[in-house]
């Protein structure tokens, strides 16, 4: 006779499987809300070759601005010829480019907090992580 098997294909139980995971995301959850995501300043740019404020060791910065200019002559061959490659690389590559700048100049800060709450975080984190795994290998109830 076949027995029901728990969380993944094992005997392992799918409460522990469950509860493991609630706690990690609890964890994870009270940990990102304590996280302040802010931007820099996109306009400046972000370096190639040299730190992002100071220019002096041969760097140079690319703006938005700077990324636009390729997209909007992608988009123009494109509208011009709709098969040309060049223009879908231009483009293409300007939103990538874009997009990464985004991602580049994006800030993130832990608000002050409490060691009682870092031990929390710690705890329901690790803890569900220990009876989530757990829960993936075979054990016997007795």
């Amino acid at each position: 006779m076949h027995k029901p098997e728990g969380a993944g294909g094992s005997k392992g139980g799918i409460g522990r499987y469950l509860f493991g995971l609630v706690l990690m995301c609890t964890g994870g959850y009270l940990f990102l809300s304590k996280v302040i995501v802010t931007t820099g300043a996109f306009s400046r740019g972000f370096g190639i070759g040299t730190h992002m404020y100071s220019m002096g060791s041969g760097g140079f910065a690319v703006t938005g601005g700077m990324i636009l200019i390729p997209f909007f002559i992608g988009i123009f061959m494109i509208f011009w010829n709709s098969k040309n490659l060049v223009g879908w690389l231009l483009s293409g590559l300007s939103v990538i480019a874009l997009i990464a700048g985004i991602i580049v100049n994006i800030r993130m800060t832990i608000m002050p907090m409490t060691a009682f709450d870092i031990l929390v975080f710690i705890v329901l984190m690790a803890g569900g992580a220990g009876m989530f795994f757990s829960s993936l290998k075979s054990f016997d109830s007795n």
